[in-house]
């Protein structure tokens, strides 16, 4: 089969397109044939090592990875022998990062519980760009952010693939939601269900009157000092991009302050996979795809992930 092959750390230009062996399937695995994945953040770092506690996880001085891609959508092909919750052709979509990636390939293995089926009103490409940052979005709203209804949210980096997410996660919730990005991207996070817009390049959103009770941020952009001040009591912020201030101020202000800080990292897992394939079927999360490409494009793709200004996922037909 072909795959995308990361044999070194490096920059996208480091990456080949291989003929590898198929993968096979162990008892409570399934193959799938993959149709579309997407990229995420967590590709980048593992193809550049960089940083380096991402070394410790994917290999010291080489990638123990070779075929990146966590997030992907396709058809099974193949089940194994205690395989009981698909059967083949079945349309699935899940994460692979915990089984080693591997998705920017003609074929994929994985155990089962990393699958759900597949939303039926989505295309695969729309069904691949799901995973990782819809699941990142619900559980550091829903689980680390104990997100209310009536409560108001602001989510710094909201036109992201995360933050897109997101805004439409917290609308789901039913909380007033108001998103934080750059002028070109107002009208897709409007168009996402933001309650209100704030453009980051006019208006500091630490320097304003309002106060939120929970705070999402991909970005880790402002201190903590100026996040605490926005938060109502008893507000939670919540840092998916890694804050060291969030890490060594947060108990301390969590006890003083009675303001929760936390960083925050997901880890996807089937019942999270299912509740988001729910919301889209329901029509309360629509995929924002910025770019599709083809196999033989992922190094492009990659090198377009590392640049600023990113307002959607990035998919990889195949």
């Amino acid at each position: 089969m072909k795959a995308i092959v990361n044999k070194s750390y490096g920059p996208p230009s480091t990456l080949q397109l291989m003929e590898v062996p198929k993968p096979e399937p162990k008892d409570n695995e399934v193959l799938v044939r993959v149709l579309a994945a997407s990229l995420n953040k967590a590709d980048l770092f593992i193809l550049s090592g960089s940083p380096f506690p991402v070394r410790l996880m994917a290999g010291l001085f080489k990638p123990s990875i070779q075929i990146l891609g966590a997030d992907v959508a396709g058809i099974i092909e193949r089940v194994g022998s205690k395989v009981s919750q698909f059967q083949v052709g079945d349309a699935v979509f899940g994460d692979l990062s915990s089984s080693g990636f591997g998705g920017f390939s003609e074929y994929a293995v994985a155990e089962e519980s990393l699958f759900a089926k597949k939303p039926s009103n989505l295309s695969f490409e729309e069904a691949a760009s799901l995973p990782m940052a819809a699941v990142t979005a619900l559980q550091g709203l829903r689980n680390t952010g104990s997100i209310a209804a009536g409560e108001s949210i602001l989510i710094n980096g909201a036109s992201g693939g995360v933050g897109n997410y997101a805004i439409q996660i917290a609308k789901a919730f039913g909380a007033n939601v108001t998103a934080v990005c750059s002028t070109k991207n107002r009208e897709i996070a409007k168009k996402s269900g933001a309650d209100k817009v704030i453009d980051y390049s006019l208006i500091d959103f630490t320097q304003t009157e309002e106060k939120y009770d929970l705070i999402l941020d991909m970005v880790a952009n402002k201190s903590i000092h100026e996040i605490t001040k926005i938060l109502r009591k008893n507000g939670r912020y919540i840092a998916c991009a890694f804050s060291a201030e969030a890490m060594i101020t947060g108990p301390w202000i969590s006890l003083l302050e009675r303001k929760k800080v936390k960083n925050f990292l997901a880890k996807t897992n089937q019942a999270d996979l299912q509740f988001i394939a729910k919301l889209a079927e329901e029509s309360k999360l629509t995929p924002n795809i910025q770019q599709t490409f083809t196999l033989d494009d992922v190094p492009e793709a990659m090198e377009m992930l590392g640049k600023s200004g990113i307002s959607g996922k990035l998919v990889i037909t195949i």
